[in-house]
């Protein structure tokens, strides 16, 4: 060959190389959104050798509708090999380690007409063998720390003659009278002896054992109410022995997690602060007989702690949410300065609440950033914490849009923050069209992390050419109090005209087409979405309104926390405040709207009932509004388990803001497609 031939080879070998390189990556596509795995739970052994961890797989297109699939992983922190533990079609959930770290224990329903049970696996493999078989399904469980027992939660079984009358057809609703008992059970797992009952007549929504498991603290209310588990649960302390039940906290509110002293004398927790704060924000400590109770968050402290436990007898480790970076800190039981163990703004990774050895020097948790979901990490404090799974590898074959945080002022002066994901097609100075995603609550907030779910798909967004704002508006957490507490007795106030004033700034800043715009939120979201859609009509072409509410005077009467609602949100009765809750209803403004509205929701919704949805269609449409459309998914209830759910409820949100925001079509002219059944991935003649 020559000399001539062999150069024009190694020329086209080198075009063809750079032309590799300089080949674009595929955004991320609603397909591939659709099947992200994520690692749910991670528990680290009491010998720091092991990880115990659980990795959800969203079912496919044509799969039995349903939630996600959970299988069971080992891993060996020494080299970190990922081992199947417990696969199949079981949703695993709730695992534990064994105090003696010989087993693994999880909570599992085995068999469409199973109860949900508890399991255990040998560290050593072999069959996952079940340990409880009650006649309801385990609600939560523990191990006993010293016995070989476990202590569970279960709703109290129907009696025979309930049974009875329910074969017969004499089975009706009694509404929130016939209420069964969450009780309190202890199983020992020596022989074939039945569960012992260690309450009765109240509900345990909780659990924890002091060190020596001669006594429980657990979470009680009077009525299995999901209101009573957000407002009315107090602390008590349960004698194993004699079964006497004393009340240890008075807390005003709302309550979280708990934890002994590892010397037993103390029981810290984090808990609201009055009853009027939406949201746990406060780490606490309490001595067990009930004197020195010492509130170890600082004054005017911006955040809120979410999660408490301990270091050793002395010091409190606490998790809070500040701004869009959690943190992890300890402080002495007699306060003082606290010292930050981990801060996600260093490393970048937003981190959950962690597992760890008794001496600290090990930690795993799940984490997110903004390049992927919820994945593994290992961390030996002092270094930084190491990723130990990649369970999504088409994400490093997505080119992905940028996400900053972005910071603006309200129309008061107040800074508002929050996620900004860049179209990935971005050029500096054009305008892109803009969708906001308003997060629900409003007791929550965004991180700067992986922002994008079915129902906030940012970067499925960013790759067809739009911004993405999640922002923080003011009465979300992780700002204090004082900017958490905006909304009480205010609802669709400030809260709302932050968001107003988010898309303004980002229209004055040169990012977003002041005609482009589009707004999509869930529960308190999809509230913001049908205000939007009418006080605010002239700010957004389209919205998507999921499980969202329209009536607030309806809303109160059909909600199932009234109680909630009232204390934390309204701040007053409803007689004491009608005018102001008919004019914050997004149907008070229906008949101006000129924003094309997709509602969507569940049609087994208690939190915000479906009638929410029903409401704001009927005055939408006797207003003759030309371009509303009200999508309901049997069988789910405040948001979407099952993958059908989800599939109809991505695409339909994307091509309603394609037709009337990206596209700008006109509300006047036809509506997009009803029928998308050609993204369902199945095989259909007409």
């Amino acid at each position: 060959m020559s000399n001539k031939v062999m150069n024009r080879i190694s020329l086209i070998i080198i075009l063809l190389s750079m032309s590799s390189l300089t080949i674009a990556q595929e955004p991320l596509a609603p397909q591939d959104l659709l099947q992200l795995k994520a690692v749910q739970e991670a528990k680290l052994s009491p010998d720091g050798q092991w990880i115990a961890y659980t990795i959800s797989t969203p079912r496919k297109a044509t799969d039995k509708p349903g939630g996600h699939d959970t299988d069971l992983y080992l891993m060996s922190v020494a080299d970190k090999e990922p081992i199947p533990f417990v696969a199949g079609d079981d949703y695993i959930s709730s695992i534990q380690w064994k105090p003696d770290g010989s087993q693994i224990s999880f909570r599992m329903k085995r068999g469409d007409k199973a109860k949900k049970q508890v399991w255990s696996i040998a560290l050593g493999g072999g069959e996952a063998r079940q340990l409880t078989d009650f006649e309801t399904s385990v609600i939560n469980y523990k191990w006993h720390p010293v016995e070989n027992k476990i202590g569970f939660t279960a709703t109290t079984p129907p009696t025979k003659k309930e049974q009875k009358l329910k074969k017969k057809g004499y089975q009706f609703i009694y509404y929130e009278e016939n209420l069964k008992h969450r009780n309190l059970y202890m199983k020992c797992l020596k022989g074939e002896q039945e569960p012992k009952q260690l309450t009765e007549g109240r509900t345990v929504w909780g659990f924890a054992f002091s060190p020596d498991g001669k006594t429980i603290a657990a979470d009680i209310s009077p009525q299995n109410l999901i209101d009573h588990r957000y407002m009315f649960r107090k602390i008590y302390l349960l004698d194993v022995e004699t079964l006497e039940l004393e009340q240890l906290t008075d807390n005003p509110g709302k309550l979280g997690n708990y934890a002994f002293s590892p010397d037993g004398k103390k029981l810290a927790y984090c808990a609201a602060l009055t009853r009027s704060d939406h949201q746990v924000s406060q780490a606490q400590v309490i001595n067990i007989d009930g004197s020195g109770l010492k509130n170890l968050t600082p004054d005017n402290f911006e955040g809120h702690v979410r999660w408490i436990n301990w270091k050793d007898d002395n010091t409190i480790m606490y998790y809070s949410n500040e701004g869009v970076w959690p943190t992890l800190s300890l402080i002495n039981v007699k306060g003082g300065e606290r010292e930050v163990l981990l801060n996600s703004e260093d490393t970048g990774i937003i981190f959950n609440t962690p597992s760890f050895t008794s001496d600290l020097s090990k930690f795993v948790f799940t984490g997110n950033t903004p390049a992927h979901g919820s994945e593994l990490f290992y961390w030996e404090g002092a270094k930084k914490p190491h990723r130990l799974t990649d369970s999504n590898p088409v994400l490093g074959e997505r080119e992905l849009g940028k996400q900053v945080v972005y910071s603006y002022q309200a129309r008061d002066g107040q800074e508002i923050e929050g996620m900004l994901i860049y179209p990935v097609n971005y050029k500096k100075g054009k305008k892109h069209p803009l969708i906001m995603i308003v997060h629900g609550g409003p007791e929550s907030n965004y991180s700067n992390g992986w922002m994008t779910g079915y129902g906030t798909p940012g970067q499925v967004l960013a790759g067809k050419g739009y911004f993405a704002f999640y922002p923080n508006y003011r009465s979300s957490t992780g700002y204090g109090l004082d900017f958490a507490n905006n909304g009480l007795g205010d609802p669709a106030g400030v809260e709302f005209d932050d968001i107003a004033d988010g898309i303004d700034a980002l229209i004055k800043d040169g990012y977003a087409d002041k005609k482009r715009v589009g707004l999509v939120g869930g529960s308190y979201g999809g509230y913001a979405a049908a205000w939007f859609s009418s006080y605010y009509t002239e700010k957004v072409k389209a919205v998507n309104m999921r499980v969202g509410i329209s009536n607030n005077i309806s809303r109160r009467g059909t909600t199932d926390i009234p109680y909630e609602e009232q204390f934390v949100h309204s701040g007053k009765p409803l007689e004491e405040m009608w005018e102001l809750s008919l004019q914050r209803s997004p149907i008070y403004y229906a008949h101006q709207s000129k924003t094309a509205v997709l509602i969507t929701g569940g049609a087994d919704d208690t939190r915000v009932h479906p009638s929410q949805s029903l409401e704001y269609y009927r005055r939408l449409k006797m207003n003759d509004h030309p371009a509303v459309r009200l999508v309901q998914y049997p069988g789910e209830g405040h948001g979407s388990r099952k993958q059908t759910s989800q599939i109809d409820q991505l695409y339909r949100t994307l091509d309603w803001f394609d037709w009337y925001v990206k596209d700008g079509k006109p509300l006047e002219g036809p509506m997009p497609p009803l029928d998308i059944s050609k993204y369902y991935g199945l095989e259909l003649e007409n």
